[in-house]
């Protein structure tokens, strides 16, 4: 098959799953190709789109995007339209919900074209973290029932994903899978320690949705009894508050801002990995954290549920410093105990999530799904 993959910000979790399955997809034979906006990305981006670039066969494609929708949603629709009028191409997957309005937009228009093209989608949280009730929810969700008529099918990474959809959107009559994200072998490498690992580590875009300010809150109680550390990794518009929020706290010395780093490099950093976060999808982090053996603790929100299910990992409610903070206070005080669960976790992720199985299901459902 020739598969397009288009989404908007090449970072994060959303960027990762995209090149794994594209690379994935393209060692089965397969021409593959990538379309992101050339505005959006990290330090990271260029390096990854360099790495993978060589086995994409339709090249990797970059075009002004707009994270907000306006004016500029046209002229990105018609530069992707443009980019693939000549690819031929048998799939337009998008990811988020740019990538999946302009994937099934441009679909639309190559059918009018007389070319036979299916259009799938995997919304990776986008549209469905809009806080219900708001006007953007409204909105969103709209322009999602419209689009769904547009779709040969949607794939959701999480059966949370899909449940949400199916709460907000409702169902359209596309047809729909749930398929995990996966891991690559070099995922499962246990990470040794740097000499100067802190306590803790957070790893994630720097933003109020993935509640660092509550971490702070709860290193701050902690602190009140006992020396403890973290490392905050990632990039994003909430550093600058966080940073002087951090000073605020008394926890200047104890807290260090790393900047985005890969997180294999990032897992070194930290002995506990915390994911304090107010909503969630499917986080690779999390999977990521769960493969390197890291104890971890984490939000009972989104997917998460779905990776440590049938282990001893317990889950905390979003949003609860207090919950946070003795969660933290149990992991420093036990940590043989802390890392027995690590392994378990471990064990149940290497069995449930790989990219292997990822992509082999994702291209099932391209050759099988017709509305």
């Amino acid at each position: 098959m020739r598969i397009l993959h288009v989404l908007r910000a090449p970072v994060g979790g959303l960027f990762r799953h995209v090149l794994d399955l594209a690379s994935e997809q393209a060692a089965r034979g397969h021409d593959v190709g990538i379309l992101a906006d050339s505005n959006a990305e990290d330090r990271l981006t260029a390096p990854k789109f360099a790495a993978r670039a060589p086995a994409l066969k339709l090249g990797i494609l970059r075009v002004p995007m707009s994270r907000q929708p306006g004016i500029g949603d046209f002229k990105a629709n018609q530069a992707v339209l443009a980019h693939t009028r000549a690819m031929k191409l048998d799939v337009l997957h998008g990811h988020g919900s740019k990538g999946g309005a302009y994937a099934r937009l441009t679909a639309r228009q190559l059918r009018k074209d007389g070319q036979a093209i299916k259009a799938f989608y995997t919304p990776h949280g986008g549209s469905l973290n809009y806080q219900p009730g708001s006007l953007q929810s409204f909105v969103f969700l709209k322009i999602e029932r419209i689009l769904e008529k547009l779709s040969d099918g949607l794939i959701f990474e999480s059966a949370y994903a899909a449940r949400v959809y199916a709460d907000r959107v409702g169902h359209g009559g596309a047809p729909q899978q749930v398929i995990p994200n996966g891991l690559q072998p070099a995922d499962f490498e246990i990470q040794s320690l740097a000499p100067d690992a802190r306590d803790f580590l957070f790893i994630g875009e720097l933003r109020t949705i993935k509640g660092v300010d509550l971490l702070l809150a709860a290193l701050a109680e902690l602190k009140k009894d006992r020396p403890v550390t973290a490392a905050i990794v990632g990039a994003g518009p909430e550093r600058q508050r966080l940073e002087t929020l951090t000073a605020q706290l008394g926890l200047a010395d104890a807290v260090k801002f790393s900047g985005a780093l890969p997180a294999r490099q990032a897992f070194g950093l930290g002995r506990i990995m915390v994911v304090p976060s107010l909503a969630e999808s499917f986080p690779y982090v999390v999977l990521e954290a769960a493969a390197a053996q890291i104890p971890l603790i984490s939000t009972n929100v989104g997917g998460i549920p779905e990776i440590v299910a049938e282990t001893d990992t317990a889950l905390i409610p979003a949003g609860h410093t207090a919950a946070l903070a003795a969660a933290m206070r149990e992991a420093l005080d036990d940590p043989a105990a802390a890392q027995i669960k690590a392994q378990r976790l471990r064990a149940n992720v290497k069995a449930k999530f790989t990219v292997v199985g990822m992509t082999s299901a994702i291209l099932d459902f391209y050759a099988t799904a017709h509305r």
